[in-house]
């Protein structure tokens, strides 16, 4: 059996990828109508998971955040991917120094010029 594909554009950071109707359809009913790609759906659900522990956890509140800081980087995706990951290591180890941090954001700002 062929499925067919469509060509579906992350909402977030602009990516295009090829997908079933059927996986678009479900993405879709997760985030409020929007599509995201997988890096952005995790960054979201990420960012759930830390406003229901602080006893917020809206997901339109996530959704709308996830935008904003992907607005900021949509004109270079490398730059995009690699903040997001820094952030994902950053709050999953939670043993990274400010320091650190500081220093790589800095750096990734530099490049940025």
């Amino acid at each position: 059996m062929i499925m067919e594909t469509d060509s579906a554009n992350c909402e977030c950071c602009g990516l295009r990828e090829e997908c079933t109707q059927e996986y678009i359809s479900q993405v879709k009913a997760n985030f409020e109508g929007k599509w995201l790609c997988g890096l952005c759906s995790e960054a979201v659900r990420e960012e759930m998971k830390r406003g229901w522990k602080k006893g917020n956890g809206k997901p339109e509140d996530a959704l709308k955040a996830h935008i904003s800081f992907c607005s900021k980087y949509r004109s270079n995706p490398a730059v995009l991917v690699a903040e997001g990951m820094r952030q994902m290591l950053r709050r999953r180890s939670g043993n990274l120094s400010t320091s650190t941090a500081a220093s790589v954001s800095s750096s990734l700002k530099k490049k940025k010029k």
